[in-house]
């Protein structure tokens, strides 16, 4: 993965392309930008740093109204910038005070004191410092003051949309399409977690499943329904289909996600796993018996496989 550096133990350079922002999901928008830190880096001889924060701005600056769900932990984001190919995510921990900086002072304090800049990368449209008051404008004056260049990026859309992290969570937990989240992201949607016990009833139908607690509770989860995913176990994935709700045929009243995988029969409880989000099959329905659920499941598992045979997962660097 791409090195996660804390602001705090950060080594200055300033043979440094950098780029700044949250990040969430590392959308198509997102990669252009990424794309033109690390394509930089190379012709530059330069290191490529994303710089990023955690937690969330929104959850420090409007913490009554935002209750604002994540497309990516810290780690996915590592994960997925590794892909990219870059080197350092510098991680800089959002607070209250941290907001209040002006957009001078976190180019010059941050951005050129403490991590080093050769060339910054910025886009079209982005806002930063107290009250957002930092532009493009700002960018340019302090290279030239400071000695960096800059390179501005432009919209970006897939279709007639433009690419958004707010676009890709209404997608995906209002509506539940991960067809479009997919194009938004070139990418399935991901959520990590680990498997733990359940009540084992989908064993005595013929479709057992694994439960899943999801480890960082701050993501989004999909709209409730089922879905057919990829799994990946350890360093293998698997076909399967997922269901998100509160299992009504079974009088349940507690959200929960279990995952059937197709041709399995492990042992995972404890393990790690990654489920890849790659098409909503249906709403969650309430059955009148388990052999209505049954036949439904056996539907279900068919059409999740003639979906998932037209498609391939996400094959992501990984941690050692």
């Amino acid at each position: 993965m791409a090195d996660i550096v804390y602001l705090k133990d950060v080594k200055r350079s300033t043979s440094t392309v950098v780029t700044v922002g949250t990040f969430d999901g590392v959308h198509a928008g997102h990669k252009v930008l990424i794309n033109t830190v690390v394509k930089t880096a190379k012709e530059q001889d330069a290191r490529s740093v994303i710089v990023t924060f955690d937690p969330h701005p929104r959850e420090i600056i409007n913490p009554g109204k935002s209750g604002i769900k994540l497309l990516s932990s810290l780690e996915e984001r590592s994960e997925l910038l590794s892909d990219l190919g870059v080197d350092v995510m510098v991680v800089i921990p959002f607070d209250r005070d941290f907001s209040l900086l002006s957009s001078e002072q976190f180019v010059r304090e941050i951005v050129w004191e403490k991590i080093g800049v050769s060339h910054f990368v910025i886009g079209y449209d982005h806002h930063f410092g107290r009250d957002r008051e930092g532009t493009i404008d700002t960018v340019q004056m302090l290279g030239s003051e400071l000695g960096f260049t800059s390179h501005v990026v432009s919209r970006q859309e897939v279709g007639s949309k433009t690419v958004s992290s707010t676009a890709v969570r209404k997608a995906i937990q209002d509506v539940g399409d991960m067809k479009q989240a997919a194009k938004f992201l070139e990418r399935y949607y991901i959520l990590n977690g680990t498997i733990v016990h359940g009540d084992k009833r989908g064993k005595t139908i013929g479709y057992p499943t694994a439960n899943i607690q999801v480890k960082n509770s701050r993501k989004i989860i999909p709209k409730r329904g089922v879905y057919a995913v990829w799994v990946r176990v350890e360093s293998e994935y698997f076909a399967g289909m997922m269901n998100i709700g509160i299992r009504p045929t079974f009088e349940g009243d507690t959200e929960t996600m279990e995952v059937n995988l197709f041709n399995f029969d492990r042992d995972i409880y404890g393990k790690n796993i990654q489920v890849q989000f790659v098409e909503r099959l249906r709403d969650e329905m309430s059955f009148d018996g388990l052999e209505s659920l049954r036949k439904q499941l056996y539907a279900d598992k068919d059409h999740a496989q003639n979906v998932l045979k037209n498609s391939s997962p996400n094959i992501a660097k990984q941690a050692n």
